[in-house]
């Protein structure tokens, strides 16, 4: 579990009101300044308030945390901070509130007097709902659940995409060339910009001398520019260091370019690069990238959980990717970032006694208590009859027509029917994406949509050029159309490699018939 204790501004909070924390961010010049959440929904402030950023009303720093009442009950979604400090939250109704330093107008109230308390930024936005937020030293830029981008404040380099080096008092939507384009993930380094765009294209503009626009040149950008080295490869998420870049394929591999002094780009030299590199991460697939405009430290999380870390590690420079003990990239800007600051908003898991839910899934195919058994594939699996009728309606109906103590089932396989039963027990799914389209049969058969959807972004989160087709192919034959869009598109994106597989080669003739039929209103075979 994530322990906000790791960081040194909370030290002094006994222990029971640690307990109380579900989100926190650590900021500041020397990390000694912090804002939390309560499991109530209050929020708290403490440490030094450089430029009234802990948004108390004064500028009065405190050993002791104080209650932000504006912001309680908010339930904040997306939080960032610039090096005033300033920062900036989004709420679930999409609201923006920012405080702290302004003399840049990052506040986007139009004044460059410093914000004492969280207000509301309004201007252009407030038709607008707002999902995501990230600060650069001195500028915002806001993304909304349609996909555009607002940026707003210093703009000495073309930070905020605006066109010109004159700073942007409020929030201006990001154009140019994002017009009609829906940016899904956004980020800033120190001066710059980044947003990554439904169709897995990534953007950049503002400060560029270090390379980390990716563009292969070192001169700014006003406006944003398309990272053509990256054409053809799908990206997922964005993180910006001070001056470095790194980026998330669909496939689960980094890329990363920009500043290297400090190894922060984890090619093994400290070579700048001002094109994409593709960064050695022994194969295992990455599921999240985590860098902060702060520092010079890298990290990412595989597939299985390992955290790797890399860059400037308490000052010291690691070239190339390095295995920790962490068990998320949290922990790395905890113990090793300079300052040790939070690269994005922590959120904590429960408490240390067992809730409802923990205590049964601690009890799933225990025999001890189960008063009912499944038999498959010549293996049992231990259940109780009362919780199998209260989550699904299919056994409701088979238990009350039942005595038995022991069924047998042939339909499926054991790995699939377990999976099955471990759902019913934590409301999760524990399969690789192939096994999961067995569970998305099972799920289909007994009408479990919410199964049926946990099934699909299993499915999405482990597609693979060598399975694409073969889940393309489960997709259409379970009816699961969103799954089967998903899949088609990551066959066009990646064509060449998809056709050059086993699984396509075997494919169903009438599926690659309307397979190479849709492709090609697609457009995948235009030169």
């Amino acid at each position: 579990m994530l322990d906000v204790g790791k960081w040194p501004v909370f030290a002094l909070l006994p222990p029971e009101e640690l307990r109380l924390i579900r989100q926190a961010c650590v900021f500041g010049s020397a990390a000694n300044e912090a804002l939390y959440v309560t499991v109530n929904d209050e929020v708290f402030a403490l440490g030094t308030n450089c430029s009234g950023c802990l948004g108390l009303g004064d500028v009065q720093s405190t050993i002791e945390p104080r209650r932000i009442d504006v912001l309680c009950g908010k339930k904040i979604v997306s939080l960032s901070y610039g090096t005033g400090p300033h920062v900036v939250i989004t709420t679930t109704d999409g609201e923006v509130f920012a405080w702290g330093h302004n003399g840049y107008s990052q506040l986007g109230n139009g004044t460059t007097n410093h914000g004492l308390t969280p207000a509301l930024v309004s201007t252009n936005l407030l038709s607008k709902r707002v999902t995501e937020v990230a600060c650069g030293s001195h500028h915002t830029i806001a993304l909304t659940i349609d996909g555009e981008v607002f940026a707003w404040g210093y703009n000495n380099s073309g930070q905020v995409g605006s066109g010109s080096t004159a700073n942007q008092p409020t929030p201006r939507r990001v154009s140019s060339c994002l017009q009609n384009k829906v940016v899904v993930n956004i980020a800033c380094g120190q001066l710059c910009s980044m947003a990554v765009l439904d169709n897995g294209e990534i953007y950049g503009w503002g400060y560029n001398c270090n390379g980390q626009l990716g563009l292969g040149n070192n001169g700014n950008q006003q406006t944003p520019c398309r990272i053509a080295a990256l054409q053809g490869v799908n990206i997922v998420q964005v993180a910006c260091g001070y001056a470095h870049t790194l980026a998330l394929t669909d496939e689960g591999m980094v890329y990363a370019w920009g500043a290297n002094s400090y190894g922060q780009l984890g090619t093994g030299n400290k070579s700048n690069q001002a094109l994409p590199t593709l960064i050695n991460t022994d194969k295992e697939r990455m599921v999240e990238v985590a860098a902060c405009h702060t520092s010079h430290t890298s990290a990412a999380k595989t597939q299985s959980g390992q955290v790797l870390m890399w860059g400037q590690c308490r000052g010291q420079a690691v070239a190339s990717t390095h295995l920790t003990h962490f068990s998320s990239t949290d922990d790395v800007f905890a113990c090793f970032a300079t300052p040790a600051v939070t690269w994005h908003l922590l959120s904590v898991d429960g408490d240390d006694y067992l809730t409802v839910a923990q205590s049964l899934k601690r009890e799933f195919d225990s025999p001890e208590i189960s008063d009912l058994k499944f038999l498959v594939d010549g293996k049992c699996i231990h259940v109780h009859k009362a919780l199998l009728k209260i989550r699904c309606e299919h056994f409701r109906a088979l238990l009350n027509e039942t005595d038995e103590d022991a069924i047998e089932i042939h339909q499926f396989s054991y790995l699939v029917y377990r999976a099955f039963l471990e759902y019913l027990y934590t409301d999760t799914i524990n399969l690789p994406p192939e096994d999961a389209v067995g569970l998305l049969d099972l799920a289909t058969y007994y009408r479990e949509t919410r199964l049926k959807r946990l099934c699909q972004e299993t499915i999405k989160r482990g597609i693979t050029e060598e399975n694409a087709i073969t889940l393309l192919s489960a997709a259409v034959k379970y009816e699961a159309r969103d799954l089967e869009e998903f899949c088609f598109k990551f066959c066009v994106n990646h064509l060449t490699a998809v056709t050059q597989t086993q699984a396509f080669a075997d494919m169903d003739h009438d599926l690659l018939k309307n397979f190479i039929s849709k492709a090609s209103r697609y457009g995948a075979f235009k030169n």
